[in-house]
């Protein structure tokens, strides 16, 4: 087992500070964020440009080295060593938390097993932001990221997540989006989802609804930005799967209510159903608890 203590004075190395960077908005970076960022010896960058342009703005000038998917393995082993010598470094990514869908979760994972602490701050993250204004159930969820781009593999990765029952987050290209949309109706089925695009910026949209609804619009409408889908959880109930069992009658009502978000009445009514029992059952069951 290996224990972190992040401020400890006895630290032998450097520290590597996980800054995360706004996701549009820069009134959204947070002061801590500026303070570390202005006082590490270097800042490991996903893209350098964008990266300066974020320091400038905020009259920040340090060394920046680039740290990107296609350069990690050379770059990593530098980044290392210089905080084996003491150096401390702040690693960001274009925009939101580095390493979510980010190389930066190899350098993270590299400092961990090199002993070298790992100090992560709270900030900016898409995928969160997008989820608690979809509308759906927060209380469970499964965050993808960006699905394959080849047809075969997303069919795949989508059959695997069909039945699960918590609440789905993706990324994706608007340029995959139409394509991507079209694919999860056909796998998923008609469920609820939010469409969130250009997140905390001028052009912020929601789009709420069904995939049936957001495939007819991207046949009319193209969208721009980078977007996040929230897309509702699929169904426990399979044919001979009795998934509720193991759930009390307040428990299962309960569990319509939290992720399929129906009223109580309803959260009774399917409940009953589900079970084979008159609704006042589960009723009289529920309020006598």
């Amino acid at each position: 087992m290996q224990e972190q203590t992040s401020y400890s004075q006895e630290l032998k190395t450097g520290r590597l500070y996980v800054v995360p960077t706004p996701i549009g908005n820069l009134e959204d970076i947070t002061l801590r964020a500026l303070n570390v960022l202005k006082s590490v010896d270097v800042i490991a960058a996903e893209d350098t440009r964008q990266t300066l342009k974020l320091l400038r703005h905020f009259e920040i000038a340090k060394p920046v080295i680039s740290y990107h998917e296609h350069n990690k393995k050379t770059s990593g082993p530098k980044l290392i060593q210089m905080m084996k010598e003491g150096q401390t470094i702040a690693i960001v990514t274009d925009a939101g938390m580095p390493g979510i869908s980010d190389p930066g979760v190899d350098l993270i994972a590299d400092c961990i097993n090199e002993a070298i602490p790992v100090i992560p701050l709270p900030g900016p993250n898409a995928a969160i932001t997008a989820l608690v204004a979809s509308g759906l159930s927060t209380d469970h969820f499964f965050f993808w990221g960006f699905l394959p781009r080849r047809d075969k593999e997303k069919v795949q990765i989508l059959e695997e997540l069909k039945d699960y029952p918590h609440t789905l987050i993706f990324y994706e290209a608007p340029h995959r989006l139409k394509d991507t949309v079209m694919t999860m109706k056909k796998v998923l089925g008609n469920r609820k989802m939010t469409l969130a695009r250009e997140l905390t910026k001028r052009y912020e949209t929601f789009l709420r609804g069904d995939l049936e609804s957001l495939a007819a619009h991207l046949q009319k409408e193209e969208v721009r930005g980078e977007c996040c889908l929230i897309v509702e959880g699929g169904s426990l109930e399979k044919e001979g799967d009795l998934w509720w069992e193991g759930l009390d009658p307040k428990a299962h009502v309960e569990f319509y209510i939290k992720e399929k978000q129906l009223s109580m009445k309803d959260a009774i009514k399917q409940a009953a159903k589900d079970r084979g029992v008159p609704k006042r059952d589960i009723y009289n069951l529920i309020h006598q608890s």
